[in-house]
């Protein structure tokens, strides 16, 4: 559909783009279905060590906790080893583990470990201060559990990225939706 007469006709489409301005999300998001493959690669290896057959140590995953079980506190600290290096050839970032305090008694082991996800208040509002203390010209605003990064040049929506990876941040930041 053509709207206006003459040479400064606009097609209907077009309106979209005059409005829009360039932005990205910056999530904290866990691939689930790899979470879960290392986490059975991690069994498998515990099944096939010699120092762990018969023990009944595993990994449990319950939603975003992973729990550790064996007989004894030395085990837990080389499972907390073997989950980390299941965990990292997977491509998931380390920074996304709260590990908690082992719980022990004499019959048992145990230690949770978190899966964090999501950006909390606090993080995004120290995204949102980074971002502004580095005088680009980008915005940023926190939507739930992401921070959407906005500015009227792709140049600079990159150079905010940048600038976010090379922040000392301890979570996980993915960037996605970059809308030009």
């Amino acid at each position: 559909m053509l709207l206006g007469h003459g040479p400064e006709r606009i097609t209907a489409g077009h309106w979209a783009t005059i409005g829009a301005v360039p932005s990205f999300d910056i999530v904290s998001e866990l691939n689930d279905h790899e979470v879960a493959n290392a986490l059975d690669q991690a069994n498998r290896e515990l099944a096939q060590r010699f120092d762990f057959k018969d023990t009944g140590a595993r990994f449990e995953l319950e939603e975003s906790t992973v729990t550790l079980h064996a007989q004894v506190d030395f085990q837990l600290k080389q499972m907390l080893e073997i989950l980390k290096l299941r965990l990292g050839r997977r491509g998931i970032d380390l920074a996304c583990l709260d590990v908690k305090e082992p719980e022990i008694n004499l019959s048992a082991a145990r230690q949770q470990v978190l899966l964090k996800q999501g950006i909390d208040a606090e993080s995004g509002r120290k995204i949102s201060r980074l971002v502004k203390d580095s005088k680009l010209k980008v915005q940023a605003s926190i939507q739930g559990e992401k921070v959407r990064i906005t500015g009227k040049q792709r140049d600079d929506l990159q150079a905010a990225i940048k600038l976010l990876r090379g922040a000392k941040l301890d979570l996980p930041l993915q960037f996605n939706n970059f809308r030009d």
